[in-house]
């Protein structure tokens, strides 16, 4: 596999070996040891997977209390995936890297723990793979608007299909700092 770091440190593109042959490909998703020695962590403690339409956005989400790193790809289908760092100190504060996922591409993202995550479908139906460090917690959601001015995220869609619980939610500048993850340096 190729692991490339993005412009933000710590979030990795990821091109898994695909072998492929005339009755289709076989492809490791996750492998412990060749992730870890990768920089991706573990463990993982939840696998989620979600199917949405075309035009459909999910995000812009992320936990305080249960920060979830994730690796995340797509089976079916085509989206656009965007990370923004939202950890405060960190010296790519309110930076975002945004990658063409896809079940023909097999690109997978691992997204660190304190980066808000969303994601737009851009085919018909996209089947959406995720693998979280932390697990679900209802009442520590929290989120940043998809379409905030300040990040300037070149989203391809211009007027998405939203949550309810989505559309409120504030830009990050507007966010208290006491709702933002803390940059910590690594030993």
């Amino acid at each position: 596999m190729k692991v490339y770091e993005t412009r933000l440190p710590g979030m990795y593109l990821i091109e898994p070996r695909v072998f492929t042959d005339p009755r289709g490909f076989f492809m490791e998703t996750w492998q412990a040891e060749r992730y870890r020695q990768a920089h991706i962590p573990g463990p993982f403690v939840q696998d989620n997977h979600s199917c949405s339409t075309r035009g459909v956005l999910r995000g812009l989400h992320y936990q305080l209390k249960h920060p979830q790193g994730k690796l995340v790809y797509v089976l079916q289908g085509e989206v656009f995936d965007v990370a923004v760092d939202i950890r405060r100190g960190s010296p790519t504060f309110g930076r975002w890297v945004g990658e063409i996922l896809s079940g023909d591409n097999h690109k997978q993202l691992y997204i660190p723990p304190g980066f808000a995550h969303g994601f737009c479908v851009l085919s018909e139906v996209a089947h959406f793979l995720y693998k979280c460090t932390d697990f679900y917690a209802p009442d520590d959601e929290y989120g940043l608007r998809w379409d905030d001015l300040a990040l300037s995220i070149d989203w391809p869609v211009s007027d998405p299909l939203l949550s309810e619980k989505d559309r409120p939610y504030p830009t990050l500048n507007t966010v208290p700092q006491e709702h933002l993850p803390v940059f910590e340096v690594s030993p």
